[in-house]
């Protein structure tokens, strides 16, 4: 089956393309990822379509430009590379693309190929992150452009690939219909992040590992700490609009290379995440590969990861925003956690379903039964009716 896969650096859809083509696809890969990188990810030359010298000014501009136009920027760039897509696109039976970035590329592959347009989309309904992000206090908001392709591109899919029931949740409320949602968790390198030994510290340690933002509800951790006096809280990743607590048992460290990871999961007792709005974190299914318990809010992707392993030493899900909820999940991890010796493990028949070769066994099999069965009727997002 040729199967062409649109994105610009989001790295879960290289595993994609690189499990697709493992399993016996035709892939073609459409993006600006470097493809020396791509290589490195396991995906053939062959497969690749860089875009990379079309857009490279403009990810500069992005990335490296006035601040005040970066959103202009970043603009240009999501309609560059829309039209670049749909000018450079080949013969395909199924097109995947991101959400709210190919409208033109996914209109072209169903008029000029009749293929079959499924649209990746790793958070909840935009409408539902619109009215999240406008109520936190932090500056990131969804702009008008970032709606409008949104819902154009829900409009178009013969099938949006989601990654947690939350997500599935935020537009099932919204009117769409469960089997036009295909749900589908990520996937994680266990190579890369392998069991690893309990710590020997006796002081009870929580790793958070991302931005520290008001999206992450990282301005709770001041109280949360404040209730737990024995407890200490490392943070791996960028500093961003939250203020981070001031007390000697909060470490923080600058984002590290992926591979650098696991170093720091080792260090801690536990995971814990309490974001406000998240697809399904890629932290924790790190984590839960190391062998972490996890402590996380019902926004994260949590209830699908506590699905997988039935287990709540291992999983805890708390109500996002009660802190109460959060510190005695806590609590009872501290209480599982603290117990374990030796090399902290998961059962085989999870650890094998976390894998990415998993995922992509997964998508293969969804994409195999779409085509057998004819289109899916294009969702329909009620506001566009």
């Amino acid at each position: 089956m040729k199967i062409a896969i649109a994105t610009g650096g989001r790295f879960h859809v290289l595993d994609l393309a690189r499990e697709l083509h493992a399993l016996g696809h035709d892939v073609t890969f459409y993006s600006y990822v470097p493809m020396r990188r791509a290589e490195k990810f396991g995906l053939p030359r062959r497969c690749q379509r860089n875009l990379l010298p079309y857009v490279f000014p403009l990810l500069a501009m992005h990335g490296y430009g006035p601040r005040r136009m970066r959103p202009v920027f970043q603009r240009w760039l999501v309609k560059t590379l829309d039209w670049l897509v749909a000018r450079r696109l080949e013969p395909c039976d199924v097109f995947i693309g991101m959400s709210g970035m190919f409208i033109r590329a996914c209109e072209t592959a169903r008029t000029r190929y009749r293929a079959r347009v499924l649209i990746e989309r790793g958070s909840t309904h935009i409408v539902r992150q619109k009215d999240i992000l406008d109520n936190l206090a932090g500056g990131a908001r969804v702009s008008p452009f970032d709606i409008r392709r949104e819902l154009a591109s829900y409009k178009l899919a013969d099938l949006i690939i989601i990654p947690s029931l939350h997500v599935e949740d935020s537009f099932t409320q919204l009117g769409f219909k469960k089997e036009n949602l295909f749900r589908n968790r990520y996937g994680v390198d266990v190579e890369m992040f392998s069991s690893t030994p309990a710590p020997s510290t006796t002081d009870p340690t929580a790793l958070f590992v991302g931005n520290w933002s008001y999206q992450k509800g990282c301005e709770l951790w001041d109280e949360v700490l404040a209730r737990l006096p024995d407890l200490r809280l490392i943070h791996v990743g960028a500093r961003g609009d939250a203020p981070m607590p001031t007390t000697s048992r909060f470490t923080h460290v600058d984002p590290v290379n992926q591979w650098d990871l696991r170093s720091y999961y080792a260090q801690a007792h536990l995971c814990v995440l309490a974001s406000r709005q998240e697809g399904l974190s890629l932290v924790l299914a790190q984590a839960l590969s190391c062998g972490l318990p996890l402590v996380c809010s019902d926004q994260t992707g949590g209830r699908d990861l506590l699905d997988l392993v039935k287990d709540e030493n291992i999983v805890r899900v708390f109500p996002v925003d009660d802190v109460d909820a959060l510190c005695r999940a806590l609590r009872e991890s501290i209480s599982y956690a603290m117990t374990r010796k030796g090399m902290r493990a998961i059962p085989k028949e999870v650890r094998d379903q976390l894998t990415w070769r998993a995922y992509g066994e997964r998508y293969s099999r969804r994409i195999e039964e779409l085509m057998a069965t004819g289109s899916s009727a294009p969702s329909r997002d009620p506001s566009e009716a």
